[in-house]
């Protein structure tokens, strides 16, 4: 099946456009498409484990000080939790999203283990053409859409060829890494998640790196070559992430979302949130 047929199957399944710039629909689980009507400006975010196809238009995904284009037929793979910035930089812009799941992964040790070749520079966030076995796979699995049992029955079965097909692909040297529970990169998942789950609280970070097995040195040097970012700097950006939300729900005030993520001081937050988002707090309250 080709790269045409896929991107025709995935319009298909989106509403009518009804004048928003943006529509977003998850018709089976682990997958979402995603429809932008016109470029967009870059948006900070963390991107979760995930294969990002573009079917049309394009996109700039920027992590640390890296930039990675992606034009169609091209896949975006993700292996953590990372901090990004992207942008919509051609539109119409059409794009399928695999969610990767890292426990469907391990189901593969086993097998899998003893006969991959470790990748010489394994990347969390890299960019590849998407071969033909993929796309082949990505629209079978698209297809069971709208038909219930085909989806509870063929589904799982799909989704694991996904799986397989990324760790095996030659971008996905970080998915092999993460087969291994005692990897560096395992260990990293395991203190994105504590950070991701406590980061209101202050961090101890010798105590985080004993936690997931890992030497304080160690632990930076591998923390920073899989996000781009201390971990401090990491849990800064979560603190910032979760205060946008906030204010844009309209449910607090500047000073509160401050003290809401675990800032003790609301004038460091509105120069941290400026930094970052290019804008004040303020600016993204709600209008009345």
């Amino acid at each position: 099946m080709n790269l045409a047929d896929l991107a025709e199957l995935a319009a298909r399944q989106l509403p009518r456009p009804n004048g928003r710039a943006s529509q977003y629909v998850r018709p089976l689980k682990n997958l979402g498409i995603l429809r932008h009507h016109q470029p967009t400006s870059f948006e900070a975010a963390i991107y979760e484990p995930v294969i990002i196809l573009v079917l049309q238009g394009r996109k700039e995904t920027v992590l640390g000080a890296d930039s990675f284009p992606m034009d169609v037929g091209e896949c975006l793979l993700v292996s953590h939790d990372l901090p990004v910035i992207a942008r919509v930089t051609k539109a119409p812009y059409l794009a399928l999203l695999f969610d990767v799941e890292l426990d469907t992964l391990r189901d593969f040790y086993e097998a899998m283990a003893e006969s991959l070749p470790a990748a010489a520079q394994p990347r969390s966030l890299s960019v590849q053409p998407c071969d033909a076995r993929l796309v082949d796979a990505l629209h079978r699995y698209l297809a069971l859409a709208g038909a219930r049992m085909d989806a509870a029955v063929l589904g799982p079965l799909v989704s694991r060829e996904l799986h397989y097909r990324l760790a095996t692909a030659p971008f996905g040297g970080m998915l092999r890494d993460l087969l291994r529970h005692d990897s560096h990169a395992s260990a990293i998942t395991r203190a994105i998640a504590q950070l991701r789950r406590d980061f209101r609280a202050p961090v101890e970070i010798p105590k985080l790196a004993r936690s997931v097995g890992m030497s304080a040195s160690s632990f930076h040097k591998h923390f920073k070559a899989i996000t781009a970012s201390s971990p401090l700097q990491y849990r800064k950006g979560l603190q910032l992430l979760e205060a946008r939300r906030l204010l844009r729900a309209g449910t607090l005030t500047v000073s509160a979302a401050a003290f809401d993520v675990g800032y003790e001081s609301a004038a460091q937050f509105s120069r941290d949130y400026t930094r970052k988002f290019g804008a004040s707090p303020k600016h993204d309250l709600p209008v009345g």
